[in-house]
């Protein structure tokens, strides 16, 4: 399916995504804007700014939507990634960072200790940092979450990433409700802590069904949602079914914000959940916990 031209983005050149590259092979960090194949790459590297992916890079879960390797072999964590990245951090001069994972279910936590860890050595190397969180959902590991969230994020991130129908085929090893009841504890027992979720359209589900996706999600308290077209990464992974306009992008926009009562809701073709998530930032100095 040919690509409409409000999908289409220049590759990004060497020089612009260089520096922070560069900074992250010298670390031994990875990023999800590399591991996931990002559209958006080049503009967040030249603008200095990256998702960190942490725990990986091989993932436990083999979602067919997504271009993050499947490794679903036991591994140690790196006790030296957390001080990596806290070093990245500071180097960078980031006023927000994003901090995710690959789904660890090899793990008694699901990687708990290592987000945890993380937090502690941006507060230590970049104070002034603000700190989001895209966690997977630690297979309902209540505790867990709890760890996480004593932690100190300012924002937790988990996205919900499709309807509920189409769960079976794109998210097999996760359910819809879990996530649900993540998010909603998240608000329930951190009520400084900003909730924010994600879903990408163009799978096969219907506008009626994103607009009931968006209204479970605030029903469970959810503050800030991203809404993008999903793009798919080669021909083993699951065909777009649709390109949703720009026009319908914005229609979600308008429903969320002016009906629902999100905080903040971006939805454009190229949205993803960490894109311009600095913004985040003005969202907080706007809406005060």
């Amino acid at each position: 399916m040919l690509k409409p031209e409000w999908l289409r983005v220049k590759a990004p050149q060497r020089e612009r995504i260089g520096a922070v590259s560069d900074l992250l092979l010298d670390l031994k960090l990875n990023t999800v804007c590399q591991e996931a194949s990002c559209p958006n790459i080049g503009e967040c590297f030249a603008g200095g700014t990256a998702t960190f992916l942490i725990m990986g890079p091989g993932c436990t879960r083999a979602c067919p939507y997504c271009d993050i390797d499947f490794d679903k072999s036991v591994r140690a964590l790196d006790p030296t990634e957390p001080e990596r990245l806290g070093e990245a951090v500071a180097r960078l001069g980031l006023k927000h960072v994003v901090i995710t994972s690959v789904n660890r279910d090899d793990l008694a936590d699901g990687g708990a200790s290592q987000f945890v860890a993380c937090i502690r050595q941006v507060r230590r190397r970049s104070p002034f940092t603000t700190i989001e969180l895209l966690i997977p959902d630690l297979c309902g590991n209540w505790d867990a979450l709890a760890a996480v969230m004593e932690g100190g994020p300012d924002v937790l991130n988990h996205n919900i990433e499709t309807v509920p129908r189409m769960y079976r085929r794109a998210r097999p090893q996760a359910k819809y409700e879990r996530s649900l009841e993540l998010l909603q504890r998240v608000r329930e027992g951190w009520q400084k802590a900003y909730s924010k979720s994600g879903l990408m359209v163009g799978l096969g589900e219907t506008d009626e069904e994103v607009i009931g996706t968006l209204r479970d999600l605030r029903e469970h308290r959810v503050d800030i949602v991203t809404i993008g077209q999903y793009l798919s990464p080669g021909p083993r992974h699951l065909a777009v079914d649709r390109f949703v306009t720009p026009e319908q992008f914005e229609n979600y926009r308008r429903i969320g914000e002016d009906e629902l009562g999100f905080l903040q809701v971006v939805s454009t073709p190229l949205s993803r959940s960490s894109y311009h998530a600095g913004e985040v930032q003005r969202l907080m100095a706007s809406h005060p916990r």
